[in-house]
């Protein structure tokens, strides 16, 4: 089994190992990717967990999307379950800043055969965001990226959303934080997202325990 660098919430490491083992089949070129992330060290939080991914592909097929955004890629973990899950002629579209950990996602995409399903924008996810053509609806959506930024990626996400796409957003929980009303830097960030949220009518909503916290956006 690879190397796990996050689990989720409230889990021990033995049920969270069986979790993984019982949960999805294996895959060769997933867990080589978190063995090579795994070793950056504290970077390697950054990966999602792999209950995770096997959660985003269940989730990209059961939309039917054909056309996914990811806000934050980091060495590709997500994007490549989330390019797995997409119909038949799908694009997946990641925005990232970082190309050192982006040429890592790439040798991955390209082992895991979904190099043809992505397009990788390396600039501002904002700016990308903000350029794209509202009349071109987004069927599903990931969000993973920093924390102060998810307001902006969520306004521009939802309104291009079609009825019955779905964003998802990661670290809602902030590792516990978001119950400190005192809290700093990404979890204040956090807590004031999660409010955010909780308030647009043009969604339906859940926050469940999947790693560090996930909220789902139904698009009415």
């Amino acid at each position: 089994m690879a190397r796990v660098t996050r689990t989720s919430e409230g889990l021990s490491p033995q049920l969270h190992e069986y979790l993984v083992a019982h949960g999805a089949r294996p895959d060769p070129v997933l867990q080589a990717l978190a063995d090579e992330t795994a070793a950056m060290g504290d970077l390697a939080r950054l990966q999602i967990a792999p209950e995770q991914g096997a959660f985003l592909t269940m989730l990209t097929r059961l939309v039917g999307a054909r056309r996914a955004v990811e806000v934050g890629t980091f060495t590709g973990y997500s994007s490549i379950c989330i390019a797995r899950g997409l119909v038949e002629g799908g694009r997946l579209l990641c925005c990232d800043v970082s190309r050192e950990w982006t040429d890592i996602a790439r040798r991955y995409w390209a082992q895991a055969g979904v190099s043809d399903r992505i397009d990788l924008a390396l600039a501002p996810a904002a700016q990308t965001l903000q350029a794209l053509p509202e009349d071109e609806p987004i069927d599903f959506a990931f969000i993973d990226a920093d924390k102060e930024g998810y307001p902006e990626y969520w306004e521009q996400v939802v309104k291009r959303m079609r009825p019955g796409g779905l964003v998802v957003v990661d670290n809602v929980l902030a590792s516990g934080r978001v119950l400190d009303p005192e809290a700093t830097g990404s979890a204040a960030a956090i807590r004031a997202f999660n409010a955010m949220v909780l308030d647009d009518d043009r969604v339906d909503l859940v926050m469940i325990p999947v790693a560090d916290g996930l909220t789902l956006g139904l698009r009415r």
